[in-house]
């Protein structure tokens, strides 16, 4: 997609020029981003104390940072002796500090019904740019927040982000090997398997509703289905043997995963129910780790064929086979990317993992870890940044960057084994 946002390097003064086409084009005095100001929400109504205020500025500062678009500080204005309109804004002081957008909010509380109102301001030009407003209940006041920085990313880039997205992954702080959901920075993890057993490779439906995985509750590695709503898991595929690495199709109708029911692991496509098992290789070797390219075109997969795991594509037939990763001898764990240009895989280097990046011809191949040993990349929904699960500084965890490999940041807490993230699209 076409990036709206034009960052010049011309040493000229900041300027915000609304186009006819609806985008901003931005100017910046040499190489230097935008700067946004966040003022922590007012309160117009009822006491709520200052922590709601807080986390609506912290919340979208820290969104705003990780996008890599602008460089967000949380600004506190100076106190005057009444309660100005949401759009009376001074912006001299804010051109002095050098900010060139703002971000302000007011909210009124009724018991636990909340009505909030967001607005992004052009500081340079003095002008609205634009402003959402919520109703609903306090308990979503920071999925609010997420959502106003979602509308940020769209006025200046012309793409919405996903910062209501949510990232879903293995965790083992009960003992067992369960599931988990969270939001993308982190915060409201919850369980979605409690069943004592090994679970592992969970995936989103294309449309962010359901996830299937891999199960061990019966004894088999089998694979399940259930919707983010409903704890009922199920059964999908029971066969014999190994019915592992799940992968949804990008249309949601099929499931791509590895079956060894007549022997080997080999890649299958089935129905979304489960049904009519259609066999894409025939080799001797290990095929595993499907993922489809988002126009359901092509796969790419595992193969240990060569006699090493390395990265092969093929048609969503299962013709035209051929290698794509010829660095390294260990390469693992491939996941297309939303633009489809690009395939993101682990790959083994002295006894540990990094994050690599190859466009998909194989012409372009790019480190994007060094830290520690890091596997599972997953994409989010707009291709923007790359979620991995890492062991790092003693402990292990799942870990959010930019698709550039820059913003590395741990965005789970503790030090409890957590691995295979996989992030919604929507």
């Amino acid at each position: 997609m076409k990036t709206f946002l034009l960052i010049l390097l011309l040493t000229i003064s900041p300027t915000i020029l609304f186009a006819q086409s609806g985008y901003i084009e931005v100017t910046a005095p040499g190489s230097r981003q935008l700067k946004l100001a966040v003022e922590p929400a007012r309160l117009l109504s009822a006491s709520a104390g200052t922590e709601p205020s807080r986390m609506v500025s912290d919340v979208i500062a820290y969104d705003m940072n990780m996008s890599g678009v602008v460089t967000a500080e949380r600004h506190s204005p100076q106190p005057s002796g009444q309660l100005l309109p949401l759009g009376d804004v001074d912006f001299v002081p804010l051109v002095t500090a050098g900010f060139d957008l703002l971000v302000r909010s007011e909210y009124s509380l009724k018991g636990e019904q909340l009505a909030i109102e967001f607005r992004l301001f052009d500081v340079i030009n003095h002008k609205l740019i634009t402003s959402k407003r919520y109703l609903g209940k306090l308990k979503d006041l920071r999925r609010y927040s997420h959502s106003f920085s979602d509308e940020i990313l769209l006025a200046l880039t012309g793409e919405k982000g996903v910062f209501t997205t949510r990232i879903a992954y293995v965790s083992t702080q009960t003992g067992n090997k369960e599931i988990y959901i969270m939001d993308w920075d982190g915060n409201n993890p919850l369980p979605l398997t409690k069943n004592g057993s090994i679970n592992m490779n969970p995936d989103f439906s294309p449309e962010g509703y359901d996830i299937i995985f891999t199960s061990y509750k019966r004894g088999n590695p089998d694979l399940y289905r259930r919707a983010l709503s409903n704890p009922v898991e199920v059964a999908v595929s029971t066969r014999k043997g190994l019915n592992i690495t799940g992968s949804w199709s990008p249309d949601g109708s099929k499931i791509a995963l590895a079956l060894s029911k007549d022997g080997d692991a080999e890649i299958y496509t089935l129905n979304r129910d489960g049904s009519h098992p259609t066999r894409l290789t025939t080799n001797p070797a290990l095929d595993l780790y499907p993922t489809w390219a988002p126009d359901g075109k092509q796969l790419a997969f595992v193969s240990d064929r060569l006699g090493k795991p390395q990265i092969f594509i093929m048609n969503a037939d299962g013709s035209n086979v051929r290698r794509l990763t010829t660095s390294g001898s260990y390469n693992v764990n491939p996941r297309w990317s939303p633009k489809g240009d690009k395939i993101a895989y682990s790959r083994m280097i002295e006894g540990s993992f990094n994050i690599f990046v190859s466009s998909t011809d194989g012409s372009s191949d790019i480190q994007l870890t060094t830290d520690g040993s890091n596997e599972n990349p997953s994409w989010s929904g707009d291709g923007r940044f790359i979620c991995f699960s890492s062991k790092r500084s003693g402990g292990s965890g799942i870990y959010v960057m930019r698709a550039d490999g820059s913003g590395q940041t741990k965005v789970t807490q503790g030090r409890r084994t957590l691995y295979q993230p996989v992030w919604s699209a929507h």
